[in-house]
Formats: structure tokens, C-alpha cells, sequence
């Protein structure tokens, strides 16, 4: 079976397409696991909005980057089903896998998408306006790619970020507010990144050939968004988004945990609408409004090393809130057996991950200088120890694949659609 996945940003779209072969069948008859997929096609289209960039990389051979000007998602779908098309790749597109931020309270594992679940998807952009938007308009028009293509619908299905908190006690999961909001309006700890913290410690488990069964992780992704994860048995526990993507880490745009009364002190001395402020703490916070001027991090640090205070301030306090959950997370889970870094941020910036682990020799987390200087690229699915040999505490690097994982559970999930028939 060839799946297409799609991992929608809100200015970006990853895709990937995998050949799996023929399912194993176990003794009772049922799907079995899947085996390991073959990547034939891979790449992304980055600034979408505007001159847009993809670039491609057909059975591990980099292609060229292109640009055109690409207004939306529709026309990034539209890019990348033409380039299969010219690449003459002999491989049927069977289905597909999208990845959505938002399932809300609906959706706790991933689902075959039909018209229903589409509706539902779109009743929680609210909560996810940057995501869940582009996400929808990739589904949307992949489909309708498809179709042009085949004569028929292929099937998709959602993968949901949510969908891994899933596991989240209901103490951890509950806030303190009115029973009334919370049933009312679903509202509660749903968690974000969780495709990604998923692979994270997957792909630490593979690199050092353990089961995450009796294992204590603590996630930290860092990217344009940023969250932490408290993980135990290969399950989440904790972590630091909530009913939205903002609450948390300092990230780019978003201002992650503030006070909730600044909303109502602003929006009684200001002229500022509810809605102007809540868009402001989402696209004007966090990196950007502690620098005053960059999102990136890149940025950040160049500024930094040119003596810029606010650019310092910002790496600082962006690296104590990250440390902060560290600290945190140790205690529910009574201690880790590693930290692991990915994302952007996580995954290439060895300058940040010293200055979070800095002053937590009291919980043995230490790195090695050297290792981790060397710890900035990495192959998909991968990890690497950036901690001295007799580190207690060890903090890895992981590269996560989060098409790949999107792609086991779409498979996984058409299996039990089809009731296990090829």
C-alpha cells in the first residue's frame, strides 16, 4: 500500500510518500503489525502566502529547490500532486494520512475521514486558528487531487496532535474553573505536538533498544511552537499545552503561561477588543515580543552575539521557562531516564540545549560539551546522546519523523476500517 501524508502548517506543508508492503496476517487472522515502509517521495513547501519554496528528495536523491508564487494551501496541494506527476513516480497513491493539530473532545484516536468528522474538525478551529484551518484546506483539496487524478475518492485519514494526551489523568488534565465551562464547552487540557513527542521517544527507545515500557521520558520540543511532555510507559501524563496551542513555553509568536487576569486588565485599560488581545498574545508574544524585532531563534542568537540586551533577555527567559518544566516534570514523574530535545530549535541549536541544562547537575542532567556541539543534523527517525557516559540524567537529541508516524497510523487505522481485508 502507498500512503501520501500530509503535515500541515500553518505556512508550511510536509509531505511524504511510503510504500508499505503486503500486511502479515496473525494466527487469529487479524492485521498483524505493519511492516517497516519504504519513503519513495518526501519533501515540503515552505512560505506559503507567497514565493513559495519546495523541495524534493525522490528515493533518497535531492532534487532542486523550485519557487512559485503560492497563495494557499489548495495551490501547495496542487504543486506537490503536479511534481509526482512529473517525477513519473510509478506508485498509485492508495491513500493518504493528514496530520490535525485540534480533534477536540471528539477524537481520541486517529479516524477514517468522512464528511462528519470534517465538520467536527472545523468546529474547533477556533482553538487551533492557525493549524486546523490549513489543515482542513489541505484535506480538502487533496482530495479533490486525488480524485482528478484516480476518477475515485481514496481514503484518508485524520491523525490527531491531541489524540497521544489521550492518557492524561484527569487530575493533570482538569483545570480549576466552573464544572459548567468544563462540560459546557469541553474545556480541559488537550495537549499539542503529540505526533511529535510520540516519535521522539520511539525514536529514542530504537536508538537505545529499549522497550517504553518502565520508562520515564521528559519531550521537549522546540520549534516555532514549543512544548514539553512528561511521558511514562510510552503513555503522556502531562504537558505543557492545554486547551489551546498558547499555553506554556515562551514559542515564537505565542506568549505561552501568563497571568489569565492581563486578558480582562487589558482589555479595561486599553482600547484593545478581547479578540484583538487574544490575537495579539498568539502572533505578537513570545520570541517576538521579548526581542521586539525577530520569531527565530536563528535570529535571536545572531542578535545576541551583537551585544543586543533584548535578544539575551529572550534566549533567557525562553531557556528558564523550558528548565522550569524540566524541574517540573521530574516530580510527576519521580525522576526520568532521559530528556530528549527535537524539533527546529531542539533538534540544532546545541548554544540553547547547554544553556536549559545549565545549573541541573542536581538531578544528574549534564551534557558533554563536544557531543553536543556535534548533535545538530540528524538522519529522520533517529537519536543521539549529547550527555557524558556517566550522566545519570542523559539528554538525547531525536529527529523526529513525524510523517512516517502519520503514515503507520494511517495504516494502522485503515486495517481496522477494512476489518483486516488487503
Amino acid at each position: 500500500m502507498n500512503i501520501l501524508v500530509f503535515n500541515s502548517g500553518s505556512s508550511s506543508l510536509k509531505f511524504l510518500l511510503i510504500r508499505y508492503p503486503p500486511e502479515k496476517r496473525g494466527a487469529s487472522g487479524q492485521p498483524g503489525a505493519a511492516g517497516k515502509g519504504i519513503p519513495l517521495f518526501r519533501g515540503m513547501v515552505e512560505r506559503i502566502g507567497g514565493t513559495a519554496t519546495l523541495s524534493l528528495m525522490i528515493e533518497e536523491r535531492r532534487e532542486a529547490i523550485r519557487e512559485r508564487q503560492v497563495p494557499d494551501h489548495r495551490r501547495a496541494v496542487e504543486w506537490i500532486f503536479e511534481s509526482l506527476g512529473l517525477r513519473s513516480v510509478d506508485a498509485p497513491v492508495d491513500a493518504m494520512g493528514h496530520r490535525v493539530v485540534h480533534g477536540g473532545s471528539w477524537f481520541r484516536e486517529s479516524v477514517v475521514i468522512d464528511e462528519a468528522v470534517l465538520e467536527k474538525i472545523a468546529l474547533v478551529t477556533d482553538l487551533a486558528p492557525l493549524h486546523n484551518r490549513a489543515c482542513l484546506a489541505t484535506i480538502k483539496a487533496a482530495r479533490e487531487a486525488a480524485r482528478a487524478v484516480s476518477g475515485t475518492d481514496v481514503p484518508m485519514v485524520a491523525v490527531f496532535d491531541t489524540a497521544f494526551h489521550r492518557t492524561i489523568p484527569d487530575h493533570a488534565a482538569t483545570y480549576a474553573i466552573p464544572e459548567e465551562w468544563a462540560t459546557k464547552y469541553g474545556v480541559r487540557r488537550y495537549g499539542f505536538h503529540g505526533i511529535a513527542h510520540a516519535s521522539s521517544a520511539a525514536a529514542y527507545a530504537e536508538t537505545v533498544g529499549r522497550s517504553l515500557e518502565g520508562t520515564r521520558l521528559i519531550t521537549v520540543h522546540l520549534g516555532s511552537g514549543c512544548s514539553a511532555t512528561a511521558i511514562r510507559d510510552g503513555c503522556s501524563i502531562d504537558t505543557s499545552m492545554g486547551f489551546t496551542p498558547m499555553e506554556g513555553l515562551v514559542m515564537g509568536t505565542r506568549a505561552g503561561d501568563c497571568d489569565t487576569g492581563l486578558v480582562g486588565y487589558l482589555a479595561r485599560h486599553t482600547e484593545l477588543t478581547v479578540e484583538q488581545i487574544d490575537r495579539l498574545l498568539n502572533e505578537r508574544s513570545g520570541l517576538l515580543g521579548l526581542s521586539g524585532r525577530w520569531s527565530d531563534m536563528r535570529e535571536i542568537l545572531q542578535a545576541r552575539e551583537l551585544g543586543d540586551q533584548r535578544a539575551e533577555l529572550a534566549v533567557a527567559v525562553f531557556c528558564y521557562r523550558v528548565r522550569k518544566y524540566i524541574g517540573a516534570y521530574l516530580a510527576v514523574l519521580g525522576g526520568a531516564d532521559a530528556v530528549l530535545f527535537s524539533g527546529g530549535i531542539g533538534e540544532r541549536s546545541p548554544l540553547i540545549r547547554a544553556r536549559i541544562c545549565q545549573g541541573m547537575d542536581w538531578c544528574g542532567l549534564r551534557l558533554d560539551e563536544q557531543k553536543n556541539s556535534a548533535a545538530v543534523t540528524l538522519p529522520a527517525g533517529s537519536a543521539v546522546c549529547i550527555s557524558p557516559d556517566e550522566a545519570t540524567l542523559p539528554a538525547y537529541v531525536t529527529a523526529v519523523d513525524e510523517e512516517t508516524w502519520i503514515a503507520r497510523e494511517a495504516l494502522r487505522c485503515l486495517q481496522h476500517w477494512k476489518g483486516g481485508q488487503p
